[in-house]
């Protein structure tokens, strides 16, 4: 831990640096596919809760990836998993439509075509049902933190957690969830601004984009306001002047997803990282072409091509298109992938270290805290 991540903490302690047993208010989203041990430890060493992603990860490679994280940190950390009704109960890919499957085998088909891959006609297979082994795993290794997306955990999995004295930290992008949450029994609350990048953790029967995109200032204090817990912002904070706004607003700290992307020990394709530095917050949307679910991310020619055509339900889209994917990530092509990305990008101009990214936000928090001081 840093000079500076040392005075900061002595200055400005909050709820949440006392609930998880860290420095400074300061998590990392665990983004799947991007924080794997390396990075988790990076912040977790740095002062902060780094949180490994397990979404999808069988148990014996989630169990492999929290021991990996051990060697590298002593610290507190995380790890992160889904518990959105379609992982909870995968649903059947022969129960969807055969004519839907053809229309957006036919869009991804014109894809296909763009890449030299062959074109298909199958169904996706479906989601796979690893869930009730990875809670499994997180209750047997008894990490510090379970984090929570696109779901609510229920009383009885929060209790099996404090049992072990594990903390459960749940996304909410509105207040009637984060309630929901509260009566669950969680210990802190992220609030899930409209600025964020990724998916929109809710897990209804979903709606408009825009039910899912309260933007950060506006929804913060309303959670704060409806729950008794400590509240963690997310949107748009890249930054020492976010994390001193969210503290504002009521917040206990910051969850930072995009900034954390753009780092060295992020596992993102180079494409993806080069885009977060050249691009700005105007080039974000909502789309749910990649994965059947609403999520912020770059535009680019998948996102313009695809269009307003059809997709299949949650994540079956993602299983449908994964060779596509898969194609353009071996090719470091950023206009065939998801580019998972928030507002905050147009503050990103750097791949630094993740630990680096944790002593620069407390310095900054540092000085806005002085520039107020001073007015």
């Amino acid at each position: 831990m840093t000079t500076a991540t040392t005075s900061f903490a002595g200055r400005l302690r909050t709820p949440l640096t006392d609930l998880f047993g860290i420095d400074v208010p300061i998590l990392q989203s665990g983004m799947g596919g991007v924080a794997g041990p390396e990075l988790a430890a990076e912040v977790s060493n740095a002062g902060g809760l780094g949180i490994l992603a397990g979404f999808r990860l069988p148990a014996a490679e989630l169990r492999s990836q929290i021991r990996r994280l051990r060697e590298l940190t002593r610290r507190p950390f995380g790890v992160n998993l889904w518990l959105h009704p379609d992982v909870e109960i995968p649903l059947d890919p022969g129960g969807v439509a055969e004519a839907l499957v053809q229309e957006v085998q036919g869009t991804l088909n014109r894809f296909r075509g763009e890449m030299d891959l062959p074109p298909s006609a199958a169904r996706p297979p479906g989601v796979p049902d690893v869930l009730a082994e990875a809670f499994q795993v997180v209750l047997d290794e008894r990490v510090a933190v379970w984090s929570i997306g696109l779901g609510d955990p229920g009383p009885e999995r929060v209790r099996l957690c404090h049992e072990r004295g594990i903390k459960v930290l749940a996304m909410a992008t509105n207040v009637e969830d984060a309630k929901a949450l509260a009566a669950s029994g969680v210990d802190a609350i992220v609030a899930q601004g409209g600025e964020a990048g990724g998916h929109r953790s809710v897990w209804g029967k979903g709606g408009p984009a825009e039910a899912a995109s309260i933007g950060t200032m506006a929804l913060v204090p309303q959670i704060v306001d409806a729950v008794s817990v400590p509240v963690i912002a997310a949107g748009g904070i890249a930054d020492g002047r976010g994390l001193v706004a969210a503290l504002a607003l009521g917040a206990a700290g910051v969850l930072l997803g995009t900034r954390f992307l753009a780092t060295r020990e992020s596992q993102a394709a180079g494409a993806w990282k080069q885009a977060l530095l050249e691009r700005g917050s105007q080039e974000t949307t909502l789309t749910k072409v990649f994965t059947g679910l609403y999520a912020r991310v770059l535009r680019n020619t998948f996102t313009a091509e695809y269009g307003d055509a059809p997709t299949l339900p949650p994540l079956l889209q993602r299983n449908a298109a994964q060779d596509i994917y898969a194609a353009a990530t071996t090719r470091d092509d950023g206009e065939h992938m998801p580019l998972y990305s928030g507002q905050s990008l147009g503050l990103i101009h750097d791949l630094p270290g993740a630990g680096e990214v944790v002593a620069r936000i407390v310095e900054e928090a540092q000085e806005a805290l002085a520039r107020l001081q001073e007015r």
